[in-house]
């Protein structure tokens, strides 16, 4: 049966989702140095349109058709039998396009996760050919083994509500290997800084308005694991921000804008898989925890090992999200999400067990076959600019266009 509200709900969460790809257009945008904010956005935009034609021809229907444990089938391939009437199975009380139309987004954001890793650099003729085998080959089985009816995580008992291991880790091992592979940027070292703070801190209030859609509408009706949802997403980010902000003010002496809203996104990266499954105060640990894990990443393992993962796509995404996943089996509550489980902190340590197996197994999935597709890709057309190209900048070497009018 049809609930107008909860069919609604799920739209307007689709479209908060949807909102999310161009926001993180200008967060990233915002960090790269001037010559490249195009091509970041070119980026993301291309993602969205490239991704939802993907999503309604055949990549839907590998994520949540009925198949197999590890993939479903293309029986509805072109949204053949997606109609509008509910898939009780998934939603029942929203009509099954409406179902398709917010995981659509979900598919959209995550390959754009990636840029973070090889900003500045990648040619965008294999760019798009690595996205297009990137969700198809590994987002796809992963979202069906986690959120798929059969899938085996799912049957295994893993809880991700709004896509800890399906979004977050995913996309952040693959940023970490596509930034192992594709080398650093050249002249990096004397331009770090963000060209532009405005940007990132508008990018970054747009992601945290668009995450109550990727967060709440994951109850997929307008209902108290909504509210939940939605004040636990806020509480986390909150703390997170908070966090951030602390530790530099402890080690640099200062607090930072760009700090602090990168706190903020890591919150929301590290409460979307516990989103609907945990309370408030454990959501204010999750939050606090979060930024230490991943400032420890950004600030120390990073330049230690030397790799340049421009953005921080591993070091907020990957590691966020691997904290998220494992925080689900040590706070979740049945008295919070009756179908969910207890974690470790309310009598079930076997929770943890099935979290940190999920998670290993999609870092080990995901770093796998990202390697062999950027392998594939790079042998096939070639990833990376010239160095030619990279010194002018992507915006006029890959799209023939200019962010700023320099004016003598």
């Amino acid at each position: 049966m049809i609930n107008s509200g909860d069919t609604a709900f799920v739209l307007i969460s689709a479209a908060l989702v949807m909102l999310m790809t161009p926001a993180l257009a200008f967060f990233y945008g915002g960090i790269v140095r001037r010559k490249n904010v195009l091509g970041i956005l070119m980026q993301c935009m291309a993602i969205l349109a490239f991704v939802s034609i993907q999503w309604v021809l055949f990549g839907y229907s590998l994520s949540f058709a009925p198949g197999n444990a590890i993939l479903g089938s293309l029986k509805w391939a072109g949204l053949n039998g997606v109609g509008l009437e509910p898939y009780a199975d998934y939603a029942a009380t929203i009509p099954h396009q409406a179902f398709m139309i917010f995981q659509a987004m979900f598919a959209i954001i995550t390959p754009a996760l990636i840029i973070g890793a090889f900003a500045e650099r990648m040619k965008f003729s294999g760019f798009m050919i690595f996205i297009l085998l990137w969700a198809t080959l590994v987002y796809d089985p992963v979202a069906h083994w986690v959120w798929g009816i059969g899938g085996w995580l799912r049957n295994f008992g893993a809880l991700d509500f709004a896509g800890g291991t399906v979004v977050h880790v995913n996309a952040g091992i693959a940023a970490l290997v596509t930034a192992l592979l594709i080398g650093k940027r050249r002249g990096v070292e004397r331009s770090p800084a963000p060209h532009n703070l405005p940007f990132v801190v508008l990018g970054a209030g747009l992601l945290w308005f668009g995450w109550f859609g990727f967060n709440s509408g994951s109850a997929l009706a307008a209902n108290g694991l909504a509210v939940n949802a939605f004040v636990v997403t806020n509480t986390a980010a909150a703390a997170a921000g908070l966090s951030w902000a602390t530790l530099e003010w402890m080690f640099n002496g200062k607090p930072t804008i760009f700090g602090t809203v990168t706190g903020a996104v890591a919150g929301l990266v590290a409460i979307t898989p516990a989103a609907g499954f945990v309370s408030v105060i454990p959501a204010i640990i999750i939050g606090l925890l979060v930024s230490v894990f991943c400032y420890i990443a950004v600030a120390y393992v990073k330049p230690k090992l030397g790799y340049d993962d421009s953005l921080d796509a591993f070091g907020v995404h990957g590691i966020g999200g691997i904290w998220g996943a494992l925080a689900t089996g040590l706070f979740a509550s049945k008295a919070v999400n009756p179908a969910g489980s207890d974690g470790l902190f309310f009598g079930n340590p076997h929770q943890l067990f099935v979290q940190a197996v999920a998670v290993l197994v999609t870092i080990v999935y995901s770093a796998i076959v990202t390697f062999i597709i950027y392998k594939v890709v790079d042998a096939a057309i070639g990833m990376r600019v010239s160095e030619k190209e990279e010194t002018v900048g992507l915006d006029l070497s890959q799209h023939h266009e200019g962010a700023y009018t320099m004016v003598e």
